[in-house]
């Protein structure tokens, strides 16, 4: 558990299967966050198996994966730990994905073609 002023410890899972993105995402959020804990995921399988044995605080889900999809997989793994903030990282800003996104559980949905990094630092600084 962080406690205010810590955020930046946070255990946080990257679901991506593009691994270029997945990569220098965690790049620049190691950049903004040199202590925080990172792991990444490519599938909706490995997913599962990192957020049981993993257990991040904190998740960027990608909507379209090989093997599932990001907004299922929000729901199962909220099912099973309801204090992770799940944010949705997705090329498609479609309205029917952003209102399923918090309809599944996520706390906002950020298009991977438009959002700020000043954003992302908000979004990880507000949660603790």
């Amino acid at each position: 558990m962080t406690h205010p002023g810590e955020n930046n410890r946070l255990r946080t899972l990257i679901v991506e299967d593009n691994a270029f993105f997945r990569q220098s995402f965690k790049e620049r959020l190691h950049a903004l966050f040199p202590v925080m804990i990172i792991q990444e995921a490519a599938t909706a399988r490995e997913a599962l198996q990192e957020a049981k044995a993993f257990c991040p605080e904190l998740i960027f889900m990608d909507i379209r994966l090989p093997d599932g999809n990001g907004l299922e997989l929000t729901k199962k793994i909220k099912a099973d730990d309801p204090n992770v903030v799940v944010i949705i990282l997705s090329n498609y800003d479609l309205p029917e994905y952003r209102d399923a996104a918090v309809q599944f559980g996520a706390k906002t949905y950020l298009n991977k073609n438009s959002f700020s990094w000043e954003e992302v630092e908000t979004w990880v600084k507000s949660i603790g």
